[in-house]
């Protein structure tokens, strides 16, 4: 959401300070340090109650900001006007719901405060009561006449929609029974993503372009998780299936969002488990938010586990964000639970149905997937760089993905497009505890790719790169890795250790 209307009028408020006109700036203070002997020892001196200061701001404004029931009658009785607003259209009343003072509303509105006041960016006073949780001040609004469905300008977005967005179902409550459209949708904008390659290399036609908001009030509740707002719309007739322009619906975007509570709920009323209109289904989003809660749920709805991602999230630069990059169109949640070590997502998927031979389009298995195939040795499984504060999973992390998808039937000498093995891959990433059980379970030491290179040969002087497993990826390591190949072709092998494991074991070049 926007700034709000504390932060504009509380940067005013500290800009004017100093800059009181002479015969106010005595009042101003003993407001501000809640004097209420002062105030009517000023007052009897019969000072201006209603003298603006450069910003419009006056005594009243004061007394809501700092919420002093007190002053704010002795301000009254003296003459205030409840209806001021200053240079941002924002009356005392805003103050008082910023606050949660719905007391200080009543207070204001029988001094005839506007119930409809509203700030020159559209935000009414029933908008910044709802946001607040103001439930008493948004109750005092409403009697005396407040409109409900009046939209702020800069994303059309109504008192509603903030409630639900700010999780505050008492006020969604009230809200709907005065009348509140739980049908109505913020403003669509288009927003342009601007990919890596573009960032890198000037390619702007790799930008595409996303359209955002369009969120209904169900929708703001899924993305905040406020589950008790989210029934009381549904009650009121707003559909499970509702959906964002890009067509994520309510129960993804729940998902995606973390929101157990609410997905349950949207499938106990009806939800499609399997809706997939922006390229990924509810049980791709829990499995990269491992959540196995909602998995069970979604499998006992009746979710198709062996539905393939379509399109990727669109990500953000340097994004710690839980996203499904594009590397991942073809996903299956069970593929997805094995690259992100998820072993109990991954049990409860096959039991409820996944294929466990599904592949990537590059034919990686889920257990080459687990132990690390298409992802970066310097960055968490869910894409975080290291220089961004991810953290590479330990291995026993892996170990523990890997021996999953082998118990449940993984295939251990598949190969994928590059004729590379799983034991191709956790060779190549040093992982001796997982290139031990490979072993142990009767993957082929010797099975060569199609550069005809075995796990071992692999890693010798000259057929891989130096980088080792969670160095630091820079610009300089990009561009000196070629020279860095060379100097080292005749040096060291990749990790040692794992060289050693493998000849033990009977591998050979």
């Amino acid at each position: 959401m926007r700034a709000t209307a504390i932060g504009v009028f509380g940067v005013l408020l500290l800009s004017q300070a100093g800059v009181f006109a002479a015969a106010d700036a005595r009042l101003i203070s003993a407001i501000r340090a809640k004097d209420v002997a002062a105030v009517r020892a000023l007052l009897k001196q019969r000072v201006d109650v209603n003298a603006p200061e450069g910003d419009g701001t006056t005594a009243l404004h004061w007394a809501a900001h700092v919420n002093d029931l007190a002053i704010a009658d002795l301000l009254i009785r003296a003459g205030a006007r409840g209806a001021v607003a200053n240079e941002n259209g924002f009356t005392p009343v805003h103050l008082a719901c910023i606050n949660r003072s719905g007391e200080m509303v009543e207070r204001l509105l029988a001094a005839r405060a506007d119930a409809n006041a509203t700030s020159t960016n559209g935000e009414t006073v029933l908008m910044t009561c709802a946001r607040a949780g103001d439930a008493r001040g948004v109750k005092a609004l409403l009697l005396k006449g407040a409109r409900v469905n009046e939209k702020e300008k800069s994303h059309d977005q109504t008192a509603l929609m903030w409630a639900a967005a700010q999780r505050h179902p008492d006020v969604t409550r009230m809200l709907i029974e005065a009348g509140a459209d739980i049908h109505a949708r913020s403003r669509v904008y288009p927003q342009t993503v601007v990919g890596e390659q573009t960032q890198r290399f000037g390619r702007e036609e790799l930008n595409y372009t996303v359209l955002r908001g369009g969120s209904t009030p169900l929708l703001f509740t899924a993305r905040s998780g406020d589950a008790e707002s989210a029934r009381l719309l549904l009650e009121a007739g707003a559909s499970s299936n509702d959906s964002l322009p890009d067509g994520t619906s309510a129960l993804v975007l729940a998902a995606h969002s973390g929101h157990t509570s609410v997905a349950t709920l949207l499938l106990e009323k009806g939800a499609n488990p399997d809706s997939a209109e922006n390229g990924y289904t509810a049980l791709h989003a829990a499995a990269l938010r491992s959540d196995l809660a909602l998995v069970k749920a979604l499998l006992a709805s009746g979710a198709n586990p062996n539905l393939r991602t379509t399109k990727g999230t669109p990500i953000r630069r340097d994004t710690t964000d839980f996203n499904l990059p594009a590397t991942l169109i073809g996903s299956t949640a069970y593929m997805l639970a094995a690259r992100f070590l998820e072993p109990e997502i991954m049990r409860v998927l096959a039991a409820g149905g996944a294929d466990v031979a599904l592949t990537m389009r590059d034919g990686a298995t889920a257990l080459m997937l687990a132990t690390g195939a298409g992802s970066s040795p310097n960055a968490s499984r869910r894409g975080i760089a290291v220089i961004d504060g991810g953290k590479v999973e330990p291995e026993s992390q892996v170990l523990a993905a890997v021996t999953t998808a082998i118990d449940i039937g993984a295939d251990l000498n598949a190969t994928n497009q590059a004729g590379d093995t799983a034991l191709h891959v956790a060779a190549g990433r040093g992982l001796n505890s997982v290139v031990q059980l490979l072993a142990d379970r009767g993957a082929q030491l010797n099975a060569k790719n199609k550069r005809g290179l075995t796990p071992l040969a692999a890693l010798m002087p000259g057929n891989a790169g130096i980088r080792r497993r969670g160095a630091a990826i820079t610009a300089a390591a990009i561009a000196d890795d070629d020279d860095d190949i060379n100097r080292q072709a005749s040096r060291t092998p990749n990790f040692p250790e794992t060289v050693e494991l493998l000849k033990k074991l009977g591998a050979t070049e």
